[in-house]
């Protein structure tokens, strides 16, 4: 299997420079934020799908495992585990209760609301997430080789946070300004 080191330099890939045509129009660099989200998202969950399959290990899902790292090692209601993630396009309650019937949750249902339920990771997560974890570092060690710098990637962040507050706010209660649809 090639590491994306060697399909970096195979592909000879040019990585954007701050002076392509495009940068300095608004409109083509919002749209292309835009694009690039869920497609980053669905390559992302491609990288986990292959990570397992070379893991051998077939009774959890790509999606399924990020949400393992959103839980982390504290108990969540369900609800709350919506909230920390993006699971679009699927059914949390469904991934849960798979995972329950795997061995990577427990679950246990309020005393005070039958509707609600609090779930936390099993050692058989733990493992998984180790072994996950372990195959991130490779990325992120290649990633760095290759040309994104530690300060790139969290001034990446910075842009993203301010888009995502932006857009929450947009999205907000109320009313929407025309000039935003």
């Amino acid at each position: 299997m090639d590491t994306a080191i060697q399909i970096f330099q195979r592909n000879a890939f040019e990585w954007p420079s701050r002076t392509l045509p495009w940068a300095g129009n608004m409109n083509n660099s919002y749209l292309t934020v835009i694009q690039l989200l869920p497609q980053i998202h669905r390559h992302f969950l491609d990288v986990i799908k292959k990570d397992l399959e070379v893991l051998k290990i077939f009774d959890i899902n790509n999606v399924q495992s990020i949400m393992l790292f959103n839980i982390g090692d504290t108990e969540l209601s369900v609800g709350d585990l919506t909230l920390r993630g993006v699971y679009i396009g699927s059914n949390v309650s469904y991934h849960v209760k798979k995972m329950v019937e795997n061995g990577y949750l427990t679950q246990e249902h309020s005393p005070y609301d039958r509707r609600v339920s609090h779930i936390r990771v099993t050692e058989k997560s733990r493992k998984l997430r180790e072994e996950l974890m372990t195959a991130h570092q490779r990325r992120i060690d290649e990633l760095s080789q290759l040309a994104l710098s530690s300060e790139e990637i969290q001034a990446a962040i910075a842009v993203l946070r301010l888009l995502d507050r932006f857009w929450t706010d947009v999205a907000g209660p109320g009313p929407r300004s025309p000039s935003f649809v």
